[in-house]
C-alpha cells in the first residue's frame, strides 16, 4: 500500500463518513477526552503563571528587595544612600523610616505599618506612588501632614481622601526609659490600591513626619534597596554588609515573601503533575478505543491482508489514526485552553458582580484578582506531550492489528 492509501483508510476509520459509525464514535470520544484534558491543563497553568508573574512584577516591585537597617542621624544618611546606590548590582537605595502605628477615627481603630518615604528617590516608594493619580502623588509630596493608606485600611475605617485621622505611634523604649506616645492629626491625601496584600496594612507618610513620629529627630531607619537580580539578594546583602560600617543588619524579600513564592511554585508543579495524569488517562482512552476498532474491523483488516497489504501497512494505518486523534484533540484543546485562559478574569469578575462577593481578597490572598499569563512554551509542552502520548497509545493496537491471521478471521466470519 502507498502512503496515500494508508492515510485514506486511516481517515475513513477515524472520521468514518459512511459505514463506520462505531469507529467514528470511539474516535470522537477519545478526541473529546483529550480536548478537555488539554484545555483544562492550559487554563490552570496560565492561572498559576499569572500568580507567579504578579508575584515577580507587581508584589516584588512594591517591596524592597533588600532592607538595610541602621538608625542614621540626619547628617549621614544622604551620603550613605549615594554610596550604596553606586554598589555593583544595586539599582536604587532610598532612605526610609518604619514604625508601628494605630489609626484612630471616631471609635474605630486599626493597626498599620507606617513607612516614611523620601519622594525624591525613584525606589520602591516611588513605585508605590505610581498607583496614585498624578495630582494625588504631587499633593502627598508637598503636604507635610499628609498620609496615604491602603484600600483595605480605608474600607475598615470608612476613610475618603480629605478626611482627617489620628495617627498614634508608641514611644520607643530602651535602658529603662520609654518615650511618650506620639499623637498626630493627619489628613488623608489618597487611598492606595495596588491590588496586593499591601493594601491591608500600609500607611505612607512623608519622611520628615515619619522621622519625627518615630523619635529619630530627622534620622532614618535605614535604606530600601532594589536590584535587578531577584534571586541573588542574599549574596548582594552580604556583600553590602561587608562594606558598610558596623551596626547594620539586613533582610531581603526571600525572608518576607519567599515562602509565598515557593508555595506558588510548588502548587504549580503539583497541579501540573495532576493534570498531566489526566492527559495520560485520555491517552489510555485512545488505546481502548483503537483496540475496540481493531475488534470491530477484524474482517476489513483480514480482507486488506488477503488483497496484498502487509502487517506493516495495517500497523501504519492505526498509528496514523492515533496521530490524527492526537492532532485534532491537541489543536482544538489548545485553542480552547488559550481562549478559556483569556476569558477567565472576565468570567470571575462577572461572577463576583452577580453573586455580590469577592473570590479573592488581599487579607487572605496575595492579590485581589485572578491573574492569567498564557505562555507559549507551556502550550507547546502540553501539546507535544499529549500528541506523543497518543502516538505511543496507538502502538499496541497497531501491533495487534498487524498480527491478525486473515484466514482464521475470515473463517470465523463465515
Amino acid at each position: 500500500m502507498t502512503y496515500a492509501e494508508r492515510l485514506r483508510v486511516a481517515v475513513r476509520y477515524t472520521f468514518a463518513v459512511s459505514g463506520g459509525h462505531l469507529s467514528a464514535f470511539l474516535s470522537s470520544l477519545s478526541m473529546l477526552g483529550l480536548v478537555m484534558a488539554i484545555a483544562l491543563l492550559i487554563i490552570v497553568l496560565s492561572v498559576m503563571n499569572g500568580f507567579d508573574k504578579e508575584m515577580r512584577e507587581r508584589i516584588l516591585s512594591l517591596v524592597p528587595h533588600i532592607t538595610l537597617y541602621a538608625e542614621l542621624d540626619a547628617g549621614e544618611w544622604e551620603e550613605g544612600a549615594a554610596d550604596i546606590a553606586r554598589f555593583p548590582g544595586v539599582e536604587d537605595a532610598s532612605p526610609f523610616v518604619e514604625f508601628d502605628a494605630l489609626l484612630l477615627r471616631g471609635r474605630d481603630i486599626e493597626t498599620a505599618r507606617g513607612i516614611g518615604l523620601d519622594t525624591t528617590h525613584a525606589g520602591t516608594g516611588a513605585r508605590l506612588l505610581q498607583y496614585l493619580a498624578p495630582e494625588q502623588a504631587q499633593r502627598f509630596a508637598t503636604e507635610p501632614d499628609g498620609i496615604v493608606v491602603g484600600a483595605g485600611l480605608a474600607d475598615k475605617l470608612d476613610l475618603k481622601p480629605g478626611d482627617a485621622v489620628t495617627l498614634i505611634v508608641p514611644g520607643r523604649g530602651g535602658l529603662g526609659v520609654t518615650e511618650p506616645t506620639q499623637f498626630k492629626r493627619v489628613n488623608l491625601t489618597a487611598v492606595l490600591e495596588t491590588g496586593t496584600e499591601l493594601d491591608q496594612g500600609i500607611a505612607l507618610v512623608p519622611l520628615a513626619l515619619a522621622s519625627q513620629l518615630a523619635g529619630l529627630a530627622g534620622g532614618v531607619s535605614g535604606y530600601r534597596v532594589t536590584t535587578g537580580d531577584l534571586f541573588g539578594v542574599r549574596d548582594l546583602a552580604w556583600s553590602l554588609l561587608s562594606t558598610l560600617p558596623p551596626g547594620y543588619f539586613s533582610t531581603n524579600w526571600m525572608m518576607t515573601h519567599g515562602n509565598l513564592y515557593a508555595a506558588i511554585q510548588l502548587s504549580r508543579d503539583l497541579v501540573s503533575i495532576l493534570l498531566f495524569s489526566i492527559i495520560a488517562v485520555a491517552a489510555f482512552n485512545v488505546v481502548s478505543s483503537l483496540v475496540l476498532v481493531v475488534l470491530n474491523k477484524r474482517s476489513n483488516i483480514a480482507i486488506l491482508l488477503t488483497l496484498g497489504a502487509s502487517g506493516r501497512d495495517i500497523a501504519w494505518i492505526f498509528l496514523l489514526q492515533g496521530a490524527m486523534i492526537g492532532a485534532v484533540g491537541v489543536l482544538i484543546g489548545s485553542v480552547l485552553g488559550i481562549l478559556g485562559s483569556l476569558a477567565v478574569p472576565a468570567v470571575v469578575e462577572r461572577l463576583e458582580a452577580l453573586l455580590g462577593l469577592r473570590f479573592l481578597s488581599t487579607d487572605v490572598y496575595p492579590v485581589a484578582f485572578l491573574p492569567v499569563d498564557v505562555l507559549s512554551r507551556d502550550v507547546l509542552l502540553v501539546a507535544a506531550t499529549a500528541f506523543a502520548m497518543c502516538i505511543l497509545a496507538a502502538v499496541y493496537p497497531a501491533r495487534r492489528a498487524a498480527r491478525l491471521a486473515p484466514a482464521m478471521v475470515l473463517n470465523q466470519e463465515r
